[in-house]
Order: structure tokens, then C-alpha cells, then sequence
């Protein structure tokens, strides 16, 4: 099978990378050629820039299956799917969560839930734009390749290389054990897919050449707040106590946590991709590999979250 990346050398899109060359897919990879340039020795490279409209690489060449992991404007996915037209065989598009509304939902929502109206009349991303420009690029693909489009809407994605540190946090925070403030309720819900859960199940689809839309959510069993901390200090060896402290004490983009209005969620159900062979990865491993990367890579700061300074301050006051 040989398969186009649109952006492969971050997060996603490498754990992707990773999954297609273990079953023996022949990868080309599309970017900027600005990270990860040490990655992937062998695997055949064409630099463009999507801000730009620049698809030039793009004109030779014909791919069983394009896997779009950069596209966050309809204009990203009009213009890729102008230069690539029918020299592809399935278009599969990584989506988002954020494409639901946010209200009105139960327990185990599935793919079938509203989406949010789509929007085309911006290209700036901010929290309410962000979702809204996802579900333009969903239908701009569905429209163009109908059958042979495909749609994954990961949650929270968590695993090493995470660029992000919503699980690097805790688990960074869990390792030096003590007490843990953790701003908000503890019986909070995380819903969070390991990176090679939601890469083995985009290999598997195109693999099956499967249409329709996917959530890939995990982990393999429903956990707290409280738990994934507990969970965390186990995978290094320590000892925590978990102390709730008031969420307005602290930034509202705090790594993980979430106003209880959007808890529904964060309780998507994960049939429809388990089903299709998703695997789902005990968040006990995650964590294991999330700490042995971040400490391999000396634990560089953070940009969210509490300083130990900042922590014993809030601590000091329960």
C-alpha cells in the first residue's frame, strides 16, 4: 500500500508513520521539511507549504490512500485535494472532537452526534473557530471523494513525543509524589487515545479501504482525574495524595481539566472504531512511556500548569 502524510514528522502524524512502515506500507511524506528532518531516513520526501498553496511536489506521483494530518482550513483540503484529484485512492481526514456541539449530550455520544455549523468565512483558529473549520474540511472531503473519504475525530491524544502536555504534566507531576493539587473535582472524567491506538486504527482503516467517520478515544478502561494521577504515581514508583483546590485559583486552560458543563464530552463511546480495530492501550502503559520519554529528553519546561512554588502556595491554603 503506499500511502501520502500530509505532515508526519510531529505527533500524530508520526506515530502514523511509525504504524504504515511496521506493516510495510511505502510512505511519502508532504511538509515544510522544517521539523523532524532526522526521522524516517529511506522514506521519500516532498516539501510544499500549505499556508502558502504551494503543492508543486505533489503534481507526479499516484498514492492508494492519502492520510491528512496538517489540514485545519477548508482551504488546506480544497487545494490538496486540487493538486492530488483522482491520483488517490481513499482520502482519510484527521479531524477533531471539537466538531460536536457541546451541549445536550449523554454517556457514550457516537459519531452520529450534531456537529457544530461550519464555518468558511475565517482562517483565524481560536477555541470557537477551531471545530467549526474542522467540520467545512469534513464536508469538503466527503463531497470530493464521497465513498472513498474517510473521517477520524481523535479526543485528547496522549503518548510520547506529545508536543502538548496535558498527560506530560500529570505524569511529570505524579513522579515526585506528595500531595497533588489538582484544581477542579476528582471524580472529573478523562477520555484520552494513545497515539499508536489512533495510528493503528488510521493504518487499519485505510488497510480495509473503510469509509465513514471514527472516533478514536480511549483509554482502554473509563478513568477520574483522581485515577489517572494514581495511575501515573504507579508508573514511577511513588506515593501521591490527591487534594482538590479551587479550578479559579489557576488558568482555565489547565492541562486536562474541564468545566463540568463539557464532561459529557469527554465520555465519547469508542465502538465504532474498536470495532474496526482500534487498539486500546491500558493508561498505565501510556504513562509508563510518556515518563520514560520526557525524562530521556530531560524534562524541558512546560508551558501550563503549576511551578512546585505555585503548588505548595495553593496547598498551603487547604
Amino acid at each position: 500500500m503506499r500511502i501520502l502524510v500530509l505532515g508526519g514528522t510531529a505527533f500524530v502524524g508520526r506515530a502514523i508513520v511509525e504504524d504504515a512502515l511496521r506493516v510495510g506500507a511505502e510512505v511519502t511524506l508532504f511538509g515544510r521539511g522544517r521539523t523532524g528532518s532526522e526521522l524516517f531516513p529511506g522514506v521519500e520526501r516532498r516539501i510544499g507549504d500549505r499556508d502558502a498553496d504551494d503543492y508543486a511536489a505533489l503534481r507526479e506521483g499516484s498514492w492508494d490512500a492519502v492520510v491528512d494530518v496538517s489540514g485545519y482550513l477548508p482551504r488546506h483540503v480544497g487545494r490538496a485535494m486540487d493538486a492530488l484529484g483522482d491520483r488517490v485512492g481513499r482520502y482519510l481526514f484527521i479531524s477533531s472532537h471539537a466538531v460536536y456541539v457541546r451541549t445536550g449530550l449523554g454517556p457514550d455520544s457516537d459519531e452520529d452526534t450534531p456537529r457544530r455549523p461550519v464555518r468558511r468565512d475565517t482562517e483565524e483558529l481560536t477555541e470557537e473557530t477551531y471545530g467549526p473549520l474542522k467540520a467545512a474540511c469534513e464536508d469538503d472531503v466527503v463531497a470530493r471523494y464521497g465513498s472513498r473519504a474517510t473521517i477520524v475525530r481523535p479526543g485528547k491524544v496522549a503518548g510520547p513525543h506529545d508536543v502538548q502536555n496535558g498527560l506530560t504534566y500529570w505524569v511529570r507531576r505524579a513522579a515526585r509524589g506528595g500531595r497533588v493539587a489538582l484544581p477542579g473535582r476528582p471524580d472529573q472524567p478523562v477520555q484520552l487515545v494513545d497515539s499508536r491506538d489512533l495510528a493503528r486504527l488510521v493504518v487499519q482503516l485505510l488497510a480495509d479501504d473503510r469509509p465513514g467517520a471514527f472516533h478514536a478515544v480511549g483509554p482502554a478502561e473509563r478513568i477520574t482525574m483522581a485515577e489517572l494521577i494514581h495511575t501515573c504515581a504507579r508508573a514511577a514508583g511513588a506515593e501521591v495524595e490527591v487534594v482538590p483546590v479551587p479550578a479559579d485559583a489557576v488558568s482555565p486552560f489547565f492541562p486536562l481539566m474541564r468545566p463540568e458543563s463539557m464532561w459529557p464530552t469527554l465520555l465519547r463511546s469508542p465502538a465504532r472504531a474498536r470495532a474496526a480495530g482500534m487498539t486500546a492501550t491500558p493508561m498505565a502503559v501510556t504513562a509508563a512511556d510518556v515518563l520514560a520519554w520526557d525524562r530521556g529528553r530531560g524534562e524541558p519546561p512546560l508551558p501550563l500548569g503549576l511551578s512546585p512554588e505555585e503548588e505548595a502556595k495553593l496547598l498551603a491554603g487547604v
